[in-house]
């Protein structure tokens, strides 16, 4: 079950199963889809009752984990640590679908969240979602790790959608390890990036494209 506090570590503890034993997250399908929304328009965020929220994020100094070398007295971490399922983000700024695109962050190493909840329509420009597979995606200029319901999918040594795919790549998530249904809610969190990292760039953070696709 997905955490709905944040608890900072401070020892590292090795994975209780091994990468080769954790399954593999669902992988969207490589064919086109029967339908999409676009979630950059009015349109396409309404029938999703969508309304989202923007919220940049800091470095922040901390104790080093425990068993970390002497000379390691410190480390950093990222807040708010907006992942959550259940965060409450109602003192962030409310943005339109369209300012998705809009450049954010100060430039260099900077980082943005997005947040969003979609609830799967009945139908929605003609297409009867029930029975479908849906998957998020979403291109963030530069990097982008996603949260679905407080949960990154992502697993070790293998395709894992929910983090970075690369530089200027989409991100596409499936929402549910099978069929939507009506009225199914789904917790959006969108962390994004400057990069690459260890060159920072002159340049900002926007979305590029976000989108729900639907697959029979």
């Amino acid at each position: 079950m997905p955490a709905s506090k944040y608890v900072r570590p401070t020892v590292w503890v090795p994975p209780a199963v091994s990468a080769v034993l954790q399954p593999q997250p669902p992988l969207a399908p490589s064919i086109p889809p029967v339908h999409a929304v676009d979630l950059m328009t009015e349109a396409g965020s309404a029938a999703f009752g969508a309304r989202w929220r923007v919220k940049e994020a800091k470095l922040v100094e901390c104790p080093a984990l425990t068993n970390s070398l002497p000379e390691f007295k410190t480390t950093y971490d990222i807040e708010p640590h907006a992942e959550l399922l259940g965060f409450d983000d109602s003192d962030w700024t409310v943005i339109t679908p369209a300012d998705l695109g809009v450049r954010r962050g100060g430039g260099l190493a900077s980082f943005i969240w997005f947040r969003t909840t979609l609830t799967i329509p009945a139908n929605v420009a003609g297409f009867d979602t029930a029975g479908a597979k849906a998957v998020f995606c979403v291109n963030v200029d530069d990097y982008a790790e996603v949260w679905i319901n407080g949960a990154m999918p992502r697993t070790p040594g293998r395709p894992s959608p929910g983090a970075i795919q690369g530089f200027n790549m989409p991100n596409r998530v499936v929402l549910a390890d099978g069929a939507v249904s009506p009225g199914d809610r789904f917790e959006i969190a969108v962390f994004a990036i400057n990069g690459p990292i260890s060159a920072a760039p002159g340049n900002f953070l926007f979305v590029r494209e976000a989108k729900v696709e639907f697959f029979r």
